[in-house]
């Protein structure tokens, strides 16, 4: 019976022949069967990196989506801004519009001097710089949109319905229409149109007739 002697390992058997290399070989393919797991990639902690990902990507979005809700606030609030400041001038600049209307009628008659044209003057510069704007001319076509026709008449000089007076002028803050042009309006005189038509109709026939070949 043969006794193992305590304090030495077996080693792989390596023929008394081998070179130096060949055994060093060996021991390192002994060595490498008895090596630890962790050299292989650890599943569990590239699982742990998909999971860290994937919630950093779901923070990302939501943080684009709180920026662009938060862009959307700021213009609504500039436009309501707007809005309001609008309404605003508007309420204020109709209960001045009653003085305009009397400094306008000053003005035509000629009474518009000393004190009251520079009291007059620099009111409607104020009114101006708040945005304040005078329309309504004579002689352009009527619009129901910002024209409110309160005398009508026809006229041989006219092709469509024209404002041909400007009874109270219009005014408007921005694309904001205040109070509409009162006018006067004329339309085209009824059967004038047909009866241009059938005049225009008999000279084109004349023109024809007398531009034809002569008889011999």
């Amino acid at each position: 019976m043969t006794e193992e002697t305590p304090g030495f390992d077996e080693k792989p058997d390596v023929p008394s022949d081998a070179a130096p290399e060949d055994a060093a070989q060996a021991e390192s393919a002994d060595k490498a069967g008895s090596a630890p797991a962790g050299d292989v990639p650890d599943v569990a902690l590239q699982a742990q990196l998909d999971q860290v990902r994937t919630a950093l990507n779901e923070r990302t979005a939501d943080l684009q989506r709180l920026q662009a809700e938060y862009q959307n606030y700021r213009r609504r609030v500039e436009r309501d801004r707007v809005t309001v400041k609008e309404i605003a001038a508007a309420n204020l600049l109709s209960e001045l519009l009653p003085t305009l209307d009397d400094i306008g009628r000053a003005r035509e008659h000629g009474e518009l001097v000393g004190g009251f044209k520079s009291v007059a003057e620099s009111l409607e510069t104020v009114v101006a710089k708040l945005g304040l704007q005078q329309f309504g001319k004579e002689g352009e076509p009527f619009d129901p949109t910002i024209h409110e026709a309160l005398m009508h008449s026809y006229a041989p000089d006219v092709t469509e319905t024209t404002c041909v007076a400007i009874l109270q002028p219009g005014y408007r803050i921005g694309e904001r229409t205040i109070r509409p042009a009162r006018v006067a309006v004329a339309e085209p005189q009824p059967g004038a149109q047909a009866t241009k038509s059938e005049g225009d109709a008999k000279g084109e026939a004349s023109d024809e007739e007398s531009g034809g070949p002569e008889e011999g």
